[in-house]
């Protein structure tokens, strides 16, 4: 039997990249899957890349919609119930954003406008899905994975500040909320990828060639990276599926789990004197 066999699960911006990526793996793995994201176009990728690999149309639930709204939100989470006979078991929210100053500055000068933007898509609207998820999930005795990213510290990150922020926020919250959800049997951990190969950096404005150009310099450094390459999506898709399933991590709970490659263990200065 498959590991999520039955099981009813909710992946956030899975129109492309790591929540993407998860979406097939769960699919693949027995999962009846709740996809959503702000671009029909891309999600509908997402769905035909689910069914060509056999999946039955009956497993797949798309949701158009912008996860920073509360009414969106609702609708996420009541289409899942009604198309899945009321049930949720797993919560991925994996949409997030580095969300630059539209006036071309950053850091302490940039906007606090700015600063509200980005939390809103990755912060308050992980607290807005738990907390309408929560009921269901306490029935299922369910699990949560929040993605975050090595940019929430301990590092500085000042050409994106308030997204760094935001993400170290989403960190705490992990932590907190699990503690509070594992005494009503829900489980709540957290992945922190480095730097992978998605559309990441165009979305904050670079050009494909600057984004294509920036991925191959860092991927071929060991410096920036000693596992040798960049991570993939599914690099990460499958720790989010290891922490999604309770056979093999249910003594895992209220952790932040670094996935870069060893990238956030690199000290500049001691590299600096190595021949």
């Amino acid at each position: 039997m498959s590991r999520f066999s039955g099981k009813v699960v909710i992946v956030t911006g899975s129109s492309n990249g790591i929540g993407r990526s998860a979406a097939i793996l769960f699919a693949k793995d027995g999962a009846k899957i709740t996809i959503s994201g702000r671009n029909a176009e891309r999600l509908e990728e997402t769905k035909k890349l689910i069914l060509s690999q056999g999946i039955c149309p009956e497993n797949i639930n798309s949701v158009l919609g912008d996860i920073t709204k509360s009414e969106d939100q609702k609708i996420l989470i009541d289409s899942t119930l009604q198309k899945f006979g009321g049930k949720i078991d797993i919560l991925v929210n994996n949409a997030g954003a580095a969300m630059p100053d539209t006036t071309g500055v950053s850091g302490v000068e940039s906007d606090i406008s700015n600063f509200e933007r980005n939390l809103a898509v990755n912060l308050n609207s992980v607290i807005g899905l738990v907390q309408k998820a929560k009921p269901y999930l306490e029935k299922s005795k369910g699990d949560i994975v929040n993605v975050s990213s090595i940019a929430s510290g301990p590092a500085a990150h000042v050409g994106a500040m308030y997204y760094s922020m935001a993400k170290a926020a989403l960190d705490q919250f992990t932590r907190n909320v699990a503690i509070e959800l594992i005494a009503s049997g829900v489980r709540v951990n957290c992945v922190r990828p480095g730097v992978v190969t998605t559309g990441f950096m165009q979305a904050m404005g670079a050009t494909e060639q600057a984004s294509d150009e920036f991925y191959k310099l860092f991927g071929s450094r060991k410096d920036c990276v000693p596992a040798g390459r960049l991570g993939t999506p599914e690099d990460i898709s499958h720790l989010i599926l290891f922490l999604a399933d309770r056979k093999s991590s249910f003594y895992i709970i209220g952790q932040v789990i670094t996935i870069d490659g060893g990238s956030s263990l690199m000290n500049v200065l001691a590299s600096s004197f190595e021949t």
